[in-house]
Order: C-alpha cells, then structure tokens, then sequence
C-alpha cells in the first residue's frame, strides 16, 4: 500500500468513527469547495466511464468539429 493510500484510509476510518450528522457535515463541506468539488465531479465521472470503450484523442476532436 502506497502512503496516500494508507492516508486516505485514515481518512476514510476517522470519517466512518464520527455521527451521521458529522459525517454528513464534513462531505458536505469537502463538496461545496470549489477545487474539492470539481475533483469529486472529475472522480465520479472517471468511475462512471471506465468501461468504455478508448479513441484516439483525433478521432475525438473530428467528431466534436462535426457536430
């Protein structure tokens, strides 16, 4: 295990000890951070597309040209 991931589970246990409210308070806070927010959109986004299928950055900007 690498040392951000032993710090990220660290994180993640302190998260788990605290209260619901507490928990929900602190993931709200790192959500509406301007910069923690957008690293949970880019996150989410990565996981949800994970499975599809690669293309060449190219043929990417052709299909965007042809819109």
């Amino acid at each position: 295990m690498t040392s951000s991931e032993t710090t990220a589970e660290g994180f993640v246990a302190i998260l788990k000890a605290l209260s619901k409210a507490d928990q929900d308070a602190v993931l709200a806070r790192i959500a509406c951070d301007e910069e923690f927010g957008q690293d949970l959109i880019d996150l989410a986004t990565i996981e949800a597309r994970k499975d599809e299928p690669e293309r060449p950055f190219r043929e990417y900007l052709e299909q965007k040209r042809g819109q």
